[in-house]
């Protein structure tokens, strides 16, 4: 099994995906150059400017082309560059793409694929360091991926490419430069299926993205302490897998949710909402949520920091939720 980087996980699932159909065409911000970081970089040289198309710097016509393409059957991958300017398209999203299978049935589908970096701790400030996964998860009929390993990276978004329902594929952009293991050959991974990233018994850690790397650094030192907790990662917020979640907080009796997006209405507002539903009775402790403040996100880096929850966030938040058992 080769270790590839993150953004090269991502490249390969592209370019097995272009060689395998040829409806399949990528377009966005100088997306023929490798975009801003470098992931699509060489595709251009491989399958033609046809097939890897720059674009303006207009999110709306970006995503509103690819949504034209994809109801007249090609299988678009549109990029854009920093989550923090979907906001842009997202009319094109929640009221074309999103809707069209609904309002018309099988005279219409929509396979588009959305990527885009997110995230923060690179000191990008505040309109480039944004993670909005909680703003798509209001958009039914729109899929979300969040994968946080390279395995995952280029199974997703495989899948994704082959899904006829229009996908935004999240990559936090601090992963790129991340090594793990890469099955060859054909490589799918589901959608709304979760992965037991940690086994455990004392607390649920539900995290996503970036968050799944401190979540295990955070287990491995509440180890040191006799703490073993479970790290939940959802890989999918829609379809989400909640009956894992539900299963491993039925074995813990603990759940803090970690995400780096801001805490007001975030993922971690719903993931905790739906467990309080569906197994309330099942805890002995109060649910703990670990998102970044509710403030823009600073250049600064000490500030960043400050804003953006870590590893240590989540020790804190199990030792809480774990001190207040009943």
């Amino acid at each position: 099994m080769p270790e590839l980087f993150y953004s090269h996980a991502v490249r390969d699932a592209l370019r097995e995906e272009m060689a395998r159909d040829p409806r399949v065409f990528l377009m966005g911000e100088d997306i023929s150059y490798g975009s801003a970081f470098g992931v699509t970089k060489g595709l251009v040289e491989e399958f033609g400017t046809e097939r890897v198309r720059n674009t303006p710097v207009s999110e709306e016509v970006i995503v509103g082309a690819g949504i034209g393409a994809a109801l007249l059957g090609c299988r678009p991958v549109v990029e854009i560059m920093f989550m923090d300017f979907i906001l842009l398209a997202l009319d094109q999203l929640l009221n074309h793409g999103a809707k069209y299978h609904f309002m018309y049935g099988d005279q219409a589908r929509v396979p588009l694929v959305v990527r885009t970096p997110a995230g923060a701790r690179r000191g990008y400030g505040p309109t480039h360091s944004q993670s909005l996964d909680s703003i798509l998860l209001t958009l039914p009929g729109v899929k979300v991926a969040v994968p946080a390993t390279p395995a995952d990276a280029k199974g997703l978004l495989k899948t994704a490419i082959r899904d006829d329902n229009p996908v935004v594929f999240i990559e936090n952009k601090t992963l790129y430069g991340r090594r793990g293991d890469v099955p060859e050959g054909e490589h799918l991974v589901p959608f709304g299926r979760a992965r037991i990233a940690r086994e455990g018994s004392n607390a649920t850690v539900v995290a996503t993205g970036q968050m799944v790397e401190d979540a295990l650094a955070a287990a491995q030192a509440l180890a040191g302490d006799g703490i073993e907790i479970e790290v939940v990662d959802p890989r999918t917020l829609r379809p989400l897998d909640m009956p894992a979640i539900l299963e491993s907080v039925q074995k813990t009796a603990h759940l803090v949710i970690a995400e780096e997006g801001h805490r007001t209405g975030g993922v971690g507002a719903e993931i905790a909402a739906r467990v309080s539903e569906e197994a309330f009775y099942y805890l002995d402790g109060p649910i703990r949520r670990v998102a970044a403040r509710d403030i823009p996100i600073p250049c600064s880096e000490p500030l960043e920091r400050y804003v953006i929850p870590g590893a240590a966030d989540i020790i804190k938040a199990v030792k809480e939720t774990l001190n207040a058992s009943t």
